[in-house]
């Protein structure tokens, strides 16, 4: 019986592996599947400032992550509008629904016009015209994250992070590193963040964009790109042309809501017909006279999350995932309580929420069911969808804002808002005003 297993098993040992090297060659002899000819990326985005001027929350939104780049122009990121519809405003709109697009073609390596045939519930069809933008720049081979600068001293001060929705923080919070004195395996494990976001909407040479210097319209008020969309052009393949469903359609703002409840912050919002799942994110900071500030982070996240990659496109595996892992909200989720404690009196609070819709990846023509054949597409166009609100903690809810403040007339330059000294002021110990800014980049110089 022994010598029968052993033979057994030196048979499997044998079979096993040529199954294997069977496999591992009949893979090899797959061809590569190749690049589309003509690509398109389409970034759709909705943004919403519950009692905030429309600068300030585009500005905020910079300042917290949540994508961007080196051809975004600062008047996007501050959301004015009195130069009209600027590329980039998915990236950090003030208020109101934003369309980026941008689309190369392998025929035309120096395209630098097209036309995108738009649905006429756009309110902007017939087409929008797709231009290079002067600035454009050429796309690096590598993507890395932004280069910090080392600061020429230490700074002083401390990053605490809190996470999870409730009344009351968790037992085992918040994570707590100083500034001067934390390691950089602490400093990273602070910073330490989901992000799967891909490369979207962008300007390049050879890549014409929209909105750009000669179309720069801005998205209607209740505009809807469902339907039929073609994009023409010299070199661009024929029949590039496909269908937008309504689950890829601009989203709705987010009407989120804030009260105070004995110290517990209270965010309501009613729910997206077409969210894929929630994320909440919150900064404050405080500073004294010798500089040394303190910087709270806390996120909606179950599990630790900064949260300063997650307010951004997501992929739709990554969001199922995170999900799952109780990282972010389900779509059918309406509150959210931020607990008592974490942000106390003295401390500015920036508060980000955002909506994931569904990525949408459409080609043509489909893969091939022979695994023989290799798959190079005439066309390929990747959809992306958002709607993110931004405000300030202690603000109060859309239907209870100031007036104007969700139009989008607050553009850049066109006022800052101040605050009112306390009439005591004199009597009471001066304390250095504190940037949130400020301590953001004091955080990112501390991790060598």
């Amino acid at each position: 019986m022994r010598h029968l297993l052993t033979a057994t098993m030196v048979a499997s040992a044998i079979v096993v592996p040529a199954g294997i090297a069977l496999a591992q060659q009949a893979a090899a002899q797959r061809p590569a599947d190749k690049p589309p000819i003509s690509q398109a990326w389409i970034d759709i985005a909705t943004f919403s400032s519950p009692g905030m001027p429309s600068g300030m929350a585009g500005m905020m939104g910079g300042m917290m992550g949540g994508g961007g780049g080196g051809d975004t122009p600062l008047s996007a990121i501050m959301g004015g509008k009195s130069n009209g519809n600027q590329f980039g405003h998915t990236r950090f709109g003030g208020s109101g629904s934003f369309l980026d697009v941008t689309l190369r073609t392998s025929r035309n390596p120096n395209l630098a016009e097209a036309l995108q045939a738009v649905p006429e519930g756009s309110k902007l069809a017939p087409t929008l015209q797709l231009k290079v933008l002067p600035q454009a720049k050429p796309v690096p081979e590598k993507y890395s994250d932004d280069t910090v600068e080392e600061s020429p001293e230490q700074p002083k001060g401390r990053i605490k992070l809190y996470w999870g929705c409730g009344t009351a923080i968790r037992p085992g919070q918040p994570k707590v590193v100083d500034f001067a004195t934390g390691t950089v395996g602490q400093m990273a494990e602070i910073f330490k963040g989901r992000r799967a976001t891909q490369r979207g909407t962008h300007s390049a040479p050879g890549r014409p964009v929209w909105p750009n210097l000669t179309d720069k319209r801005f998205v209607p008020e209740g505009a809807s790109l469902t339907g039929s969309h073609t994009f023409t052009g010299e070199g661009v393949p024929d029949g590039f042309k496909f269908t937008l469903p309504p689950s890829q359609d601009i989203m709705p703002a987010i009407a989120l809501k804030q009260a105070q409840a004995d110290g517990v912050t209270q965010l309501t919002w009613q729910p997206l017909p077409t969210a894929r799942a929630y994320f909440i994110a919150a900064m404050g900071g405080k500073g004294d006279n010798d500089g040394t500030a303190e910087m709270t982070l806390w996120t909606s996240s179950e599990l630790p999350d900064s949260g300063f990659g997650l307010v951004d496109y997501q992929t739709n595996k990554s969001v199922d995932q995170w999900l799952k892992d109780k990282v972010l909200l389900p779509p059918a989720t309406s509150r959210c309580d931020i607990p008592k404690g974490i942000f106390g009196e003295g401390t500015g609070g920036m508060l980000r929420m955002i909506a994931y819709g569904t990525e949408i990846n459409l080609a043509y023509p489909p893969r091939p069911t022979d695994p023989k054949l290799a798959w190079e597409p005439d066309w390929s166009v990747k959809v992306r969808v958002k709607s993110v609100a931004n405000s300030m903690l202690g603000m109060p809810g859309m239907d209870e804002g100031a007036a104007g403040a969700e139009d989008g007339s607050a553009g850049a330059g066109e006022g800052t808002p101040t605050d009112a000294a306390p009439q005591d002021a004199a009597d009471k110990p001066k304390k250095k005003k504190f940037s949130l800014k400020e301590a953001l980049d004091a955080a990112k110089q501390a991790i060598p």
